[in-house]
């Protein structure tokens, strides 16, 4: 089955601060190509929406298997970069995983897992991780049949009214190392990963 993942690189981050949370250092390399390179590394065919800082985002991902879709129209939120890169992905794409920037301990093994679980539907259900308390996470996992409405959307909401929406259409994936889909939003989340990273690489 055909899997994509569009990942999401245009917001300005401004809850972050001044600088873009996505070209923050985090271990020696970017947030962003962090992100990048585990989504690469699972096999899949990755679009990269750009927005803001666009030069330095493309800079960042130099030499990953990726292409970039960039939206012209990013300060209006979310919404419309998913919208992008869904409209970028081949006609052959049967699921297209949507992905933040900012999770800086994604890994190609998680990406797999839900692709896993996906396939036991037969790519029919909206497959996503969640907390043990059942919170949804990310990255979600859309099949096809949803395309044409993740192309529609714009403003700053994203995709969770579309899911919401979906309630009956929806295949939930518990992981157990709920730091797999822990977010950066603020300067102290970076300061956390980074500290996360140094006992893990002393």
């Amino acid at each position: 089955m055909n899997i994509a993942a569009v990942l999401l690189a245009a917001g300005a981050s401004k809850r972050f601060g001044e600088n873009n949370k996505l070209l923050s250092d985090l271990g020696g390399k970017p947030l962003i190509r962090r992100v990048a390179e585990a989504v690469v590394s699972s096999g899949v065919e990755v679009v990269v929406v750009t927005g803001c800082d666009r030069p330095q985002i493309e800079k960042a991902l130099e030499g990953l298997t990726l292409r970039f879709a960039h939206n012209l129209n990013w300060e209006s939120g979310m919404g419309e970069s998913i919208a992008v890169g869904v409209m970028a992905l081949g006609q052959q794409v049967q699921g297209a995983f949507v992905v933040p920037g900012d999770l800086p301990f994604l890994t190609s093994d998680l990406i797999k897992d839900l692709m896993a679980v996906f396939m036991e539907s037969r790519g029919a259900l909206i497959t996503y991780p969640t907390t043990c308390m059942g919170e949804q996470r990310n990255p979600v996992l859309w099949p096809r049949r949803f395309f044409s409405s993740l192309a529609a959307l714009s403003g700053s909401l994203g995709a969770k009214q579309l899911l919401r929406n979906c309630a009956g259409s929806q295949k939930q994936a518990h992981v157990f190392d709920e730091s797999a889909y822990a977010d950066i939003d603020a300067p102290a989340d970076l300061e956390a990963a980074r500290s996360r990273l140094n006992v893990a690489n002393p």
